[in-house]
């Protein structure tokens, strides 16, 4: 396996980030939620990946979840205000702006792909596949 600087705490970042960006910046226009809006994107442009270190896990946690809960009042408003159909606030570069269906979907796929990366990580360490250590079912 290649070598990454991916960190279970950079996804969590990055997650944090996704939540933010999908379902409040791209949703209703808002500015970016602290502590996104004090980052200097263009000196750190995977700020969300390499910033984990210095965190406890508990704090990336609490970053991660309170995104999670904004996302969620927001996504709830959203509801509320139009459905599954209602259109993003921020449009794609073509002029089309994607459905909060379409945007909820996107963020599946994100969390899919992501817990894919989580799974190799302890793979790259200690070379166990799956679920159980060996031996826990070879009876």
């Amino acid at each position: 396996m290649g070598t990454s600087r991916v960190t279970l705490g950079g996804l969590l970042k990055h997650l944090a980030l996704v939540e933010d960006h999908y379902f409040s910046v791209r949703l209703f226009d808002r500015e970016p939620a602290s502590p996104f809006n004090d980052i200097d994107w263009e000196s750190t442009p995977n700020w969300d990946w390499t910033w984990a270190p210095g965190d406890t896990p508990e704090t990336l946690y609490a970053l991660w979840q309170s995104n999670v809960d904004r996302s969620r009042r927001s996504i709830a408003q959203a509801l509320a205000d139009g459905g599954l159909d209602l259109l993003m606030a921020q449009e794609w570069p073509d002029g089309r702006a994607p459905s909060l269906r379409r945007t909820s979907v996107d963020l599946i796929e994100e969390y899919a792909r992501h817990v894919g990366h989580a799974d190799l990580i302890p793979e790259s360490i200690d070379g166990v596949v799956g679920e159980d250590p060996p031996g826990i079912h070879d009876q």
